[in-house]
């Protein structure tokens, strides 16, 4: 998955089914179970001191603000292919990493949106330094990007394969 400049996302099948089926549970399940979380906190009483109230209503806020997230980005959504196994980088790829040229000293990490970031492995943007750095680059090659400091690093990609989920 990845942006363009146009504000598109582009989107596997897979993921653009997996957050089309949390926008359609958080707006309708989990409002539903949300409500009657406040409902019952305010029946507790005295508001200003009521800390089930308060933290339903935070609640709330959180989710009303991804499901309107989820709505803008399946609105601009383009559903696409996975990237092909053929050794170049590109989002949607698991792509393994050595730091100047000590092998041993790797990083492994899925080069996708935030959007399609997983507890199972480490996500990095397309638009991140290192991301930019690394997209297009081929198994083998070296790779330069620039560090917060304004200094460049360098990098050497090892792997490179479609993330299968």
């Amino acid at each position: 998955m990845t942006q363009t400049s146009e504000n598109v996302t582009w989107l596997t099948q897979e993921a653009y089914n997996q957050l089309k089926a949390e926008l359609e549970y958080l707006s309708g399940p989990a409002r539903t179970e949300i409500a009657a979380k406040i409902a019952a906190a305010r029946e507790e009483g005295d508001l200003r001191e009521n800390g089930g109230y308060h933290a339903a209503k935070e609640e709330q806020g959180k989710q009303e603000l991804r499901v309107r997230q989820l709505t803008q980005l399946l609105e601009t959504a383009r559903v696409g292919e996975a990237p092909a196994d053929d050794g170049v980088v590109e989002p949607g790829m698991v792509v393994t990493i050595a730091f100047d040229g000590d092998e041993d000293d790797t990083v492994t990490f899925l080069l996708a949106s935030r959007e399609y970031a997983s507890s199972d492995i480490e996500t990095y943007s397309p638009q991140s330094p290192l991301g930019t750095g690394v997209n297009g680059k081929k198994i083998g090659e070296n790779a330069e990007y620039e560090l917060p400091n304004g200094k460049f690093a360098s990098v050497k990609i090892l792997k490179a394969k479609p993330y299968s989920g």
